[in-house]
């Protein structure tokens, strides 16, 4: 998938975050008169939750390029495009259900207790750390996301595609950090609504790439045989 998808993803997907991660935004220390500090401040937030984005994309990249080198780089965009939809279908309930996982709620709860410890340092610095943190906390769109970097099948790419998701998020994020409450709630409920919507038209992109029905960007053709075709070139 094109890394810049990472980008249109989190752009679209950033009105979503602003319900997720916009009270811990609000929420963050004002420590300084100054509103170029100020601004510096909440800019080393936003940049502290892109270099974890790029950080666990690159683990991901990692891993689909494994899976790619084993011959799986179609199955396992199908597999994720799949993934997705039912996601999106499933009841709330058993999204609940999910969110009260034992791993779930152990990092959950690890990053809410570093956020305590590391709020009562007032400073730029701190913000930054506080940034990497809100990086790992648990997020449904996060994860579809981060599909997408491990079907780009590569480290840097996995981290570029995530990256740019976060750069995605930062419009907004940043605005929210600063100003607060701008959104106003029945819109932000508006815009939750089309999230679904976007998350089914990544995961059919999954689907298309993984059919390799040889249409350019959307649905290239592929192997899943990587293995056998390198021994063919070598002669």
């Amino acid at each position: 998938m094109d890394i810049w998808a990472g980008l249109a993803i989190g752009f679209f997907g950033s009105f979503h975050c602003v319900g997720m991660c916009g009270p811990i935004a609000i929420a963050l220390p004002v420590f300084t008169d100054s509103k170029w500090v100020l601004l510096y401040s909440r800019i080393l937030y936003n940049l502290g939750r892109v270099i974890t984005y790029a950080a666990i994309g690159a683990l991901f990249g990692l891993f689909g390029n494994r899976l790619a080198l084993a011959g799986f780089q179609q199955d396992i965009s199908i597999f994720f495009g799949v993934v997705i939809i039912l996601y999106v279908i499933l009841p709330r309930k058993i999204k609940t259900a999910f969110a009260k996982t034992i791993i779930y709620r152990a990092v959950s709860d690890f990053v809410k207790g570093s956020f305590q410890k590391v709020m009562k340092y007032k400073s730029s610095s701190s913000l930054f750390v506080i940034g990497l943190l809100n990086g790992l906390l648990p997020c449904g769109f996060v994860y579809v996301a981060l599909a997408g970097a491990m079907t780009t099948g590569d480290f840097l790419s996995g981290a570029g595609f995530m990256a740019l998701f976060g750069f995605g998020t930062f419009p907004i994020m940043l605005a929210a950090s600063l100003a607060g409450k701008f959104i106003n709630v029945k819109i932000r409920q508006k815009i939750n609504k089309l999230i679904p919507a976007l998350a089914v038209l990544l995961a059919m992109l999954f689907i298309l790439r993984g059919l390799s029905l040889g249409i350019p960007y959307i649905s290239p053709k592929l192997s899943n045989f990587p293995a056998a075709e390198q021994e063919i070139n070598c002669h």
